[in-house]
């Protein structure tokens, strides 16, 4: 029970938490009131986090349950390019719906300012596992190039998203985020596309 009640709190605290501050903002939001919506305690909320900045530093939890969503619904018969495309297409339509300027720019900053572990290069997190596999499911099929290491290729990936998603923050949300994607993934992506001879 024990790792399992660990994640299911701590689970509870962040999504308390990402809901709070999606309807009232950051400042606005108290630790008493994460902890009264994720029917926690305070031991609970100050055993896993030092700060609520700590806290906010550690909503990649929330991004990463979107992706397991996505890695469930995602159809196992399209292509590694295929399967990068859309990942990058759903996520970034769900930030652009459902995840506030101000909030994403606040996450950038306490992962530029903070001391300890940045969550958003946590090679263990869920986003860069499935990356991962995508492609070095598409290097064992031929569709992907081995001139490049598959981490090679996952770096290069994950920064050109953060990139986007950096830009989109800076412009305060000005233009379409999926949009601008699905013209810039793709001629990324077909760098590292296997040629087909004719």
């Amino acid at each position: 029970m024990g790792a399992r009640y660990e994640r299911d709190t701590k689970g509870k605290i962040i999504n308390a938490a990402y809901r709070l501050f999606s309807a009232k903002g950051y400042e606005a939001t108290t630790v008493d009131e994460i902890v009264e919506a994720s029917q926690t305690s305070k031991g609970s909320f100050y055993h896993y986090f030092e700060s609520k900045d700590a806290l906010f530093s550690a909503m990649t939890f929330v991004f990463d349950e979107a992706y397991q969503k996505l890695e469930e619904e995602m159809d196992p018969t399209l292509s590694s390019y295929e399967k990068l495309i859309y990942l990058n297409r759903e996520i970034f339509a769900h930030i652009e719906n459902s995840v506030m300027v101000d909030m994403l720019t606040r996450l950038f900053a306490t992962q530029l300012t903070t001391h300890g572990e940045k969550h958003l290069l946590d090679r263990n997190r869920t986003y860069y596992r499935l990356i991962r596999r995508i492609i070095e499911e598409g290097q064992h099929a031929g569709e992907l190039s081995t001139e490049f290491t598959a981490n090679e290729i996952v770096k290069d990936y994950s920064t050109l998203e953060r990139g986007m998603l950096y830009d989109w923050c800076l412009c305060d949300g000005e233009y379409g985020l999926k949009r601008y994607a699905q013209t810039r993934m793709p001629l990324f992506l077909q760098t590292y596309l296997v040629k087909k001879e004719k």
